[in-house]
């Protein structure tokens, strides 16, 4: 637990960092959208994934292939010097969780506030939109959506704002029903032992 802490305190370090330099060169939509580009990238290729998540991968090489990968996709200089840092750093199995820092960060400045979605299945454009507006309306701010699909939650979903959880996934339901069956069934053991 502290070291996912210590992860998301450094993320976020890395992304307030990246939002002020690019600011300062006025050039926040262009790395905002090199971002979003970056992430769906991240999400199609196991391959670059895997260069950088693995330890073992030389940081010349990881320097070199995010290089390569900018001049390709015609990332802004600010994104393409913060991923050289990054991997010049060895911190590029951070990447995700610095994307979705700074995507944090810009949404905090523009009186935003992102929630994280799990489901077990893709919703529809008016489920999106309903969760949308209920947690809009509930927080009584702009929500922006980060869905990730995790079919192990067997159904319902995981709603993360901030530091708030609210777990109504099938998986956490019947987790604590074996737990309720397991502590109910012991009580049953311990009565029939007294009665005896």
């Amino acid at each position: 637990m502290a070291s996912q802490h210590a992860h998301r305190a450094v993320a976020s370090r890395y992304a307030s960092a990246l939002v002020d330099t690019a600011l300062t060169a006025d050039n926040l939509s262009s790395v905002e959208k090199d971002f979003a580009e970056l992430i769906s990238m991240l999400s199609a290729s196991a391959d670059l994934q895997a260069m950088t998540e693995s330890p073992i991968i030389a940081r010349t090489d990881q320097v070199n292939a995010v290089s390569a990968l900018s001049e390709k996709a015609g990332f802004q200089k600010e994104t393409k010097n913060f991923l050289m840092l990054l991997a010049h750093n060895r911190r590029l199995s951070l990447l995700e969780s610095m994307i979705l820092a700074f995507q944090e960060e810009m949404a905090k400045r523009r009186g935003e506030v992102t929630a994280h979605v799990q489901t077990a299945f893709a919703l529809s454009p008016e489920q999106t939109r309903q969760i949308q507006e209920t947690l809009a309306s509930s927080l009584a701010q702009k929500v922006i959506l980060n869905i990730d699909i995790d079919p192990s939650l067997i159904g319902g979903m995981i709603v993360t704002v901030g530091s708030q959880m609210i777990d109504d996934s099938v998986k956490r339901k019947l987790e604590r029903l074996e737990r309720a069956m397991k502590s109910n069934s012991n009580q049953n053991e311990t009565l029939k032992k007294e009665a005896v």
